[in-house]
């Protein structure tokens, strides 16, 4: 296996401590499932060093029955199964609305976001084990084992979704035991939700009433108005990123790249939480016109990314690309990043766009 320090230098790193970075984007569109070493990595602490060997998870059902699991344990007494998915960060694309106005958080282009088959156990399953059922207006909280400001890392997810048959306790990624920075060795896997929501270096699960109250879940990754700013952002009155929205971006070719009359290959990814993609459109000139792709996805994968790719013809000169996507209900994409600017850069889901020269 390769080093932390080669996969590092594969990727375009925003930070090292915590260590977060993203692949170059022709990189992420060669592959369908995106490799391990190729992956985005985003953490809020350090990587924890973990033994296999002595990890434990505990589970509080809030039912009287407490679990404690080893990994040897969840593969001998639960089912195992696996689910192709999307991981995507809520900051991806953030570099865009960097454009429009200053925003936190790590400049991240289009590529904080991959796809892999995960393997594990469902959580449901776990979670039956210890006398859960499902109740409205429950969540399932989880603590992990890396630290964030002095605390350890911690969000929540509703209780319906922790049970949904698609949200997993993931050992592996592409058929091989997670790496160290993707959650070694085991992590929640929660499709169609934002990747905050799918926390790595697992330790600890509990079902209660109310959402976590760990800074992670009850203070960041909301969405404010765009009025809103960091001195008067209120937590307890932004909306809280769950889902995932609709997305897409092209990947090749790059910005700024030289291209011969003619024409050209584009290709990209397209993606959206929980409804299925059924459209991409593609523009040579800013979207004044535009041409539809054809897709490419995995059959019996819902919360997978959709390819997409189309030939334009491009006589000389500069050209803007651009893309969007319609799932669906029939919804697509802002088309500009002023329209959903915020001073957090979440969800930035406008038109991406490439400027191209052609020769």
């Amino acid at each position: 296996m390769s080093s932390l320090t080669e996969r590092k230098a594969r990727l375009i790193v925003h930070g090292d401590r915590p260590y977060n970075a993203e692949p170059p984007l022709d990189r992420l569109r060669a592959t369908y499932r995106t490799p391990a070493k190729d992956f985005y990595v985003r953490s809020h602490g350090d990587l924890p060093d973990l033994d296999e060997a002595t990890w434990r998870l505990t589970i509080d059902g809030g039912t009287g029955t407490m679990l404690e699991l080893s990994l040897s344990d969840l593969r001998a007494r639960f089912p195992e199964t696996a689910v192709m998915a999307t991981m995507q960060c809520a900051g991806n694309r953030r570099a865009d609305m960097r454009a429009v106005a200053p925003v936190s958080g790590d400049p991240w282009d289009a590529g904080a976001i991959g796809t892999a088959k995960w393997t594990g156990v469902r959580l449901g399953d776990v979670l039956r084990e210890a006398g859960v059922a499902e109740r409205l207006g429950f969540h399932v909280a989880f603590e992990s084992h890396d630290t964030v400001e002095g605390h350890p890392y911690g969000a929540s997810i509703p209780l319906a979704k922790a049970m949904a048959p698609e949200t997993l306790l993931a050992y592996a990624m592409n058929g091989e035991a997670l790496l160290p920075e993707h959650g070694f060795p085991v992590r929640a896997v929660v499709p169609g939700f934002a990747g905050v929501r799918s926390p790595k270096w697992l330790r600890r699960l509990s079902v209660q009433d109310h959402p976590s109250d760990n800074p992670i879940q009850a203070g960041d990754y909301k969405l404010y108005p765009a009025d809103v700013t960091a001195e008067t952002a209120d937590p307890a009155k932004g909306h809280t990123i769950d889902t995932m929205p609709l997305n897409a971006a092209i990947c090749e070719p790059g910005s700024g790249a030289a291209l011969k009359s003619g024409s050209n290959r584009v290709r990209g990814y397209a993606v959206s939480g929980d409804r299925a993609v059924v459209r991409v459109d593609v523009s040579g000139n800013g979207g004044r016109s535009w041409v539809q792709a054809e897709l490419e996805h995995e059959a019996d994968a819902p919360f997978a990314w959709t390819f997409w790719s189309t030939d334009l013809d491009l006589p000389p000169g500069g050209h803007e690309l651009a893309v969007r996507a319609w799932d669906e209900a029939g919804q697509t994409q802002p088309a500009m990043p002023d329209e959903t600017w915020n001073h957090k850069g979440y969800l930035c889901t406008c038109w991406h766009r490439v400027r191209v020269n052609v020769t």
